[in-house]
C-alpha cells in the first residue's frame, strides 16, 4: 500500500462512509419491508445487511493494509485488501442464495405486497445514498487504486442495479401485478451471484501472484532498454500486493562497467520503470554480457 498521509485518508473516508450508509440502508428498508413484506424489499434488506458486514470487514482490512512493513511482512500488508474482497464475495453469494430462496417460495405462495408506496418512498431514498457513495469510491479508487474499496464499488453497483429493480416491482406490484415482484427478486438473485464472481476471481488473482498484463510488462522492458548504456532486459517477474505494483527485471550491462557504473545504470532503469509506473517498485539485477544467463529473455534492445 501507498504511505501517502492523503492515500490514506481518502481509503478511511471511504471506508467508513460505507459502513455508514449500509448502516442507514439496514434500518429504513427492514421498516419499509416489515410494512410491505415485498420479496424485493427483502432481497434489499439481506443485500443491505449483507454489505453492512463486508463495510465492516472492509474498515478493518484498509486499517490491516495501511500498516507499514515490518520484520515479519516485509513487503507490506496490502493483500489484506485482496482477502477482504474474498470475505465480500462468499457474503454476496450467500445473500444471493437466500433472495433466491425467497424468491421461489414466493412463486409458490404468492402473496400481495402491502403498502408498496413507502417501499418506493424508501428505494428512492437508497438510490440517492448510494449514488453518493459511489461517487465517493471513484474518486478514492482514481486516486488509490485500492483493490478493497474497489470491491466494494462493485457491490455498491449492483446494488444500484437491485434497488432500481425494487423500484419497478413495487411499482408494478402497486398498480396490479404483485407476481412479478418475486421474479424481479429471483433476477435480482442472479445478478448478486455474477457480481460475486467477478470480485472472488480479481481477488484470487491478487492473492495467487498473477502478472501484471502482458502490455504492461512489455512496456517496462521497453523503457528498461530504452536507458544509455542497457544492452537488453529479461527475467521480468510481476505481482501485486494492496496498492503496490512489485517488480523484478535482469540487465544485460557491458562487462566491463565497473560496479559504480552498472548500479547506476540499474538503478537509473529502475527510475524509468516507476516513473511511468508510480506504483512499481523495481529491483533490478545486472548481468554483465557474456556471462551465462539463468532464463530465456523475454525481450532485448
Amino acid at each position: 500500500m501507498s504511505s501517502s498521509p492523503e492515500h490514506a485518508r481518502l481509503l478511511r473516508l471511504a471506508t467508513r462512509a460505507s459502513v455508514a450508509v449500509a448502516s442507514l440502508l439496514i434500518i429504513t428498508k427492514a421498516i419499509a419491508w416489515w410494512l410491505s413484506g415485498s420479496i424485493s424489499m427483502l432481497a434489499g434488506l439481506t443485500d443491505s445487511l449483507l454489505d453492512g458486514v463486508t463495510s465492516f470487514l472492509n474498515l478493518l482490512a484498509v486499517h490491516y493494509a495501511l500498516r507499514p512493513a515490518d520484520d515479519d511482512h516485509r513487503y507490506g500488508h496490502g493483500k489484506a485488501e485482496s482477502l477482504a474482497g474474498m470475505a465480500q464475495a462468499l457474503f454476496i453469494s450467500v445473500s444471493a442464495v437466500l433472495i433466491a430462496f425467497q424468491a421461489f417460495e414466493r412463486l409458490k405462495n404468492p402473496e400481495p405486497v402491502g403498502a408498496p408506496w413507502i417501499g418506493i418512498g424508501v428505494i428512492i431514498f437508497s438510490l440517492v445514498m448510494t449514488m453518493a457513495l459511489l461517487t465517493l469510491q471513484h474518486r478514492v479508487i482514481k486516486a488509490t487504486g485500492s483493490n478493497a474499496v474497489r470491491a466494494d464499488s462493485l457491490h455498491y453497483r449492483s446494488d444500484l442495479m437491485l434497488n432500481g429493480s425494487i423500484l419497478v416491482a413495487l411499482v408494478l406490484a402497486s398498480v396490479g401485478f404483485p407476481q412479478l415482484d418475486a421474479w424481479f427478486g429471483l433476477g435480482i438473485a442472479v445478478y448478486i451471484l455474477w457480481s460475486a464472481i467477478q470480485i472472488a476471481r480479481e481477488s484470487f488473482a491478487v492473492l495467487m501472484d498473477e502478472e501484471l498484463p502482458t502490455d504492461v510488462s512489455e512496456n517496462m522492458l521497453a523503457l528498461a532498454c530504452a536507458v544509455p548504456g542497457v544492452l537488453g532486459a529479461h527475467d521480468l517477474r510481476t505481482r501485486i500486493s494492496g496498492n503496490v505494483w512489485f517488480v523484478q527485471l535482469h540487465l544485460e550491462l557491458p562487462g566491463q562497467l565497473s560496479l559504480s557504473e552498472a548500479h547506476t545504470i540499474s538503478d537509473r532503469a529502475a527510475e524509468a520503470i516507476e516513473k511511468s509506473y508510480p506504483k512499481a517498485e523495481v529491483l533490478v539485477h545486472a548481468d554483465p554480457v557474456g556471462s551465462a544467463v539463468s532464463s530465456k529473455p523475454q525481450s532485448a534492445s
